[in-house]
């Protein structure tokens, strides 16, 4: 063993399998006596990030787990780290590229030694701690031109709708974005249908950001079971995993931030109709006003759904979802509800409702 392999060693055990800060500031002087030491640091920590990908996480997973536990210097540590390990990795699919490109491109400053060396080895401690997750495959097969189209489409027509004032003018952009949805969805069933090879369900994880993550989480669920998906909420790491078809993935993630974007807006006008009556603002009107608001979206969806296909359809989304079902119950053997807690603001849950109503989400019409 080299003196930089031996320093590199001496400080893991130092740090990485004693939880105290003693241990911590003990592996932290080690690494910042020796300089040589850093390059065999930087591969460990490659070698830590290719573990966790081994477990089922994904580069948004852990960005976002570091982001809630730690401070932004670990988190630029993490991205450099990442990209790194990249250059040496296998292709993944088009997602794990996306997220990728997502990552934080500052660099990290130039530090002292010592702070530098204690903040990767805190981050590394999390990184050697993280249990394992359910394996999430890509699809098998790649989005064509023409879906690519439709997609951009879509998204474009959502950002629309969240960024005018104009409340006919959203109407009108989301109920022709959520028209492209569901013909996108019903074209990639008949594609698939007719493929010699059909498809498999696929399955991505999609971040549910603190505060009010429970109601945030049972409104993705809601858009998720109206695009012929579930979802199953992991509370401890702040995500749900979305199990369904890449079309209906597509839509599922385009349309709850778009729905996330309406009720952040709706919710700022009610806190401002609220403080104009006398009241203060409450964490607990927040809380019911988007409780209320995934509660009476989801009813929404739910009547959106029924409708939106035309009956000589049904049986090859029935087999859809049954595939779906199966690819969930093989994830997840186990899963438990997600219900609404802590809802007790009155007006909250009334101007939530409200929102909800008003919401650009409307029954698309039956597709000849």
């Amino acid at each position: 063993m080299t003196s930089t392999a031996s320093t590199a060693e001496r400080a893991f055990r130092a740090a990485l399998y004693d939880d105290t800060d003693a241990g911590l500031d003990t592996g932290a002087s080690l690494l910042a006596a020796d300089p040589g030491a850093d390059a065999e640091l930087t591969r460990r920590g490659e070698d830590l990030v290719a573990t966790a990908w081994q477990r089922g996480w994904q580069p948004a997973d852990v960005v976002r787990l570091v982001r809630r536990e730690l401070d932004d210097v670990h988190v630029r540590l993490l991205a450099a780290l990442v990209r790194a390990q990249a250059g040496r990795d296998r292709p993944r699919g088009h997602r794990w590229a996306a997220q990728l490109e997502a990552l934080p491109e500052d660099p990290v400053r130039g530090t002292d030694r010592f702070p530098h060396a204690t903040a990767v080895l805190q981050l590394y401690r999390l990184l050697l701690r993280l249990p394992a997750l359910e394996p999430l495959e890509e699809p098998r097969r790649a989005a064509g031109p023409a879906a690519s189209r439709t997609l951009t489409r879509i998204r474009a027509l959502l950002a629309k709708a969240e960024a005018t004032g104009y409340p006919e003018e959203a109407e009108a952009l989301s109920a022709k974005a959520q028209e492209l949805m569901a013909r996108h969805s019903v074209d990639e069933a008949l594609l698939d249908a007719a493929a010699p090879a059909p498809d498999v369900p696929g399955a991505c994880r999609i971040g549910v950001e603190p505060p009010y993550e429970q109601a945030k989480a049972v409104l993705l669920d809601a858009v998720a079971t109206a695009n012929h998906c579930r979802a199953v909420w992991n509370e401890a790491f702040g995500f749900s995993t979305v199990v369904g078809f890449e079309a209906d993935l597509e839509a599922v993630e385009l349309l709850h931030t778009s729905l996330l974007v309406q009720a952040v807006h709706a919710m700022t006008r009610a806190e401002a109709a609220q403080r104009a009556g006398g009241r203060k603002r409450t964490k607990t009107f927040r809380q019911s006003f988007l409780a209320a608001y995934a509660h009476r979206v989801g009813d929404r969806l739910a009547a959106a759904a029924e409708t939106q296909v035309a009956r000589d359809l049904l049986p090859v989304l029935a087999t859809r979802e049954l595939a779906v079902t199966g690819r969930l119950e093989s994830l997840f053997p186990r899963t438990t509800t997600t219900r609404l807690r802590g809802v007790s603001d009155a007006a909250g849950w009334t101007e939530g409702a409200r929102a909800a109503d008003e919401a650009q989400v409307r029954a698309r019409r039956r597709l000849p």
